[in-house]
């Protein structure tokens, strides 16, 4: 996946963890001892750096818990459906919503649709912000407590513990 570099280091750092992400879930894993060095071929800055590297191990150690939630808000489909590159999108943007609390939800969604526009097939600019929004909507409820819904998962984030080589 080559694209234009975005000016702004948050959104090139997404796109460097889109990226990444996208290669992990394709190799499942396996890539995984690659990460420092494709960060590092993508980018000197170290601001945009830390980030990829924040987002991306974020987003894989909790995948099981955003594959939860993503189910959750979706009606007559399969995870297992997704192009790898918007399920990708998909768990770095709920990953975000959960998790940088410092990045406001609109903003969260306006670069995952940029991100899915730049990536993904025609559909999937829609598809990813009515996923995100219907996120955005529970998360956001007094009433949700995410600890309750993780213990209530089928699936847990054990399996994707960080290693020691990550």
């Amino acid at each position: 996946m080559t694209a234009q570099v975005p000016q702004d280091y948050r959104s090139f750092a997404r796109q460097i963890a889109l990226q990444f992400l996208f290669q992990l879930e394709a190799q499942q894993g396996d890539c995984i001892k690659m990460l420092d060095g494709f960060i590092t071929e993508q980018t000197r800055k170290n601001q945009t750096k830390v980030l990829a590297e924040k987002w991306i191990k974020g987003t894989w150690t909790q995948q099981n818990t955003l594959d939860a939630l993503i189910v959750s808000v979706s009606d007559n489909w399969k995870i297992e459906r997704l192009a790898n590159i918007d399920h990708a999108n998909l768990r770095l943007g709920v990953w975000q919503l959960l998790n940088a609390k410092d990045i406001s939800h609109h903003i969260v969604m306006d670069e995952a649709i940029e991100l899915a526009k730049q990536f993904g097939t025609e559909q999937s600019p829609a598809f990813i912000n009515g996923v995100l929004d219907a996120v955005w909507k529970k998360i956001s409820r007094d009433d949700f407590d995410l600890a309750l819904f993780q213990k209530n998962a089928t699936t847990s984030d054990e399996s994707t513990e960080l290693k020691e080589d990550f």
